[in-house]
């Protein structure tokens, strides 16, 4: 199954407008931007923590899908942790290295900040079919059909560079040539894949024009892209996750806008 299609299930995720999607993602991740504090990341990734049980997907899938979530957090963690600013005590130093009270706490926050803005964004793009969100940017946020359309199809085309590429490494193999040389073989290969896209890519530009895909008159759609209250709930909660973590952060002083340093 392509990585690009949702899984079937019946939660009601799966039919909301992947635009909504997109714009409550959008909102809890700025607000989470906008300040590095424990605080907020961790009230916001506790409310996602129970949203995400509605979101229709089994604890492997869950795993699976957000594994370079989990990998990516500790890392930025350590980064910050070794490299983050001096502040109070100072428990280690070592040339670069400095591991304070600052660094660790700051550590701690962007390890939630990454955890709490990425994983919700994964979990509701998953339920996403390219298609769907190609009718919600043309239907409901009026961007222009042909840019949308022409970006659609270039999504449509990801799954195949895989078989290309496993096409050309066997055709070369073939002939004699993949055998040595592994740098080599990988710098012919991928030149080849890019003049293999090249020449797919033009001629379903062709294609795609000769079908009317180009023309200024206004085109209808197969399927409508409604947003109604489904979709407004869900931008709902992504402002109530939002202004939670927030006041909470506030209230309890931990607030620290990144502007104000």
């Amino acid at each position: 199954m392509s990585i690009l299609t949702p899984v079937a299930g019946p939660q009601a995720v799966y039919r909301i407008n992947p635009v909504a999607k997109l714009g409550a993602a959008a909102i809890v991740s700025i607000v989470l931007v906008l300040s590095i504090d424990w605080v907020s990341a961790s009230v916001a990734l506790a409310c996602e923590a129970v949203l995400f049980l509605l979101a229709g997907l089994t604890p492997r899938r869950f795993f699976l899908r957000t594994l370079p979530i989990w990998i990516a957090a500790p890392l930025g963690g350590i980064t910050t942790l070794l490299y983050g600013r001096e502040d109070g005590e100072v428990f280690a130093r070592f040339l670069l290295i400095v591991v304070s009270d600052g660094s660790i706490e700051l550590a701690i926050a962007t390890t939630l900040r990454v955890l709490a803005i990425g994983l919700p964004a994964v979990v509701l793009f998953v339920t996403v079919d390219p298609t769907d969100l190609a009718d919600g940017l043309a239907q409901v946020l009026r961007l222009p059909a042909r840019f949308v359309l022409g970006a659609l199809a270039g999504l449509r085309l990801v799954g195949l560079f895989a078989d290309d590429w496993r096409s050309l490494e066997l055709a070369r193999r073939a002939r004699g040539i993949g055998d040595t040389g592994r740098l080599r073989r990988f710098a012919g290969q991928a030149f080849a894949l890019l003049v293999l896209s090249v020449r797919r890519g033009t001629k379903l530009a062709t294609a795609m024009e000769a079908r009317g895909f180009g023309s200024s008159t206004p085109r209808t759609w197969a399927r409508d892209s409604r947003f109604s209250w489904p979709e407004w709930t869900l931008i709902a909660i992504a402002v109530v996750v939002a202004t939670t973590a927030t006041t909470v952060s506030v209230a309890l002083g931990e607030w620290n806008f990144i502007v104000g340093g």
